[in-house]
């Protein structure tokens, strides 16, 4: 069981180790989207958009539903927003400490 909690948890670290996926989350924050909106604000061509939004829903990050041709998606669980909120809060304190030994050392 713990082996398999472990591969779980990698495989959805896998799903954030890429920044076109984050920023899909943090575009999703707030409401649902459609594919065609998501890859204009993305900036992503039609199939390297489909390929991560498939990885996402397979790895239950996020959820979609239909509407006639249209798909739209959303984050399946708000809970995996505290957890990307908490590491951006832990990154930026790492870049306040760097730049305050950074700038100790220019002075």
């Amino acid at each position: 069981m713990e082996d398999q909690l472990y591969s779980y948890h990698a495989e959805m670290c896998k799903v954030l180790s890429h920044p076109k996926r984050l920023e899909l989350i943090n575009t999703l924050r707030d409401k649902e989207m459609g594919a065609g909106e998501l890859g204009e604000r993305l900036r992503l061509s039609p199939a390297n958009l489909s390929q991560h939004l498939t990885m996402m829903k397979e790895r239950h990050i996020l959820t979609s539903r239909k509407e006639g041709n249209a798909a739209y998606y959303r984050i399946a669980d708000s809970r995996l927003l505290e957890a990307f909120d908490l590491l951006r809060e832990i990154l930026f304190e790492q870049i306040r400490q760097d730049a305050a030994l950074i700038q100790g050392k220019t002075n």
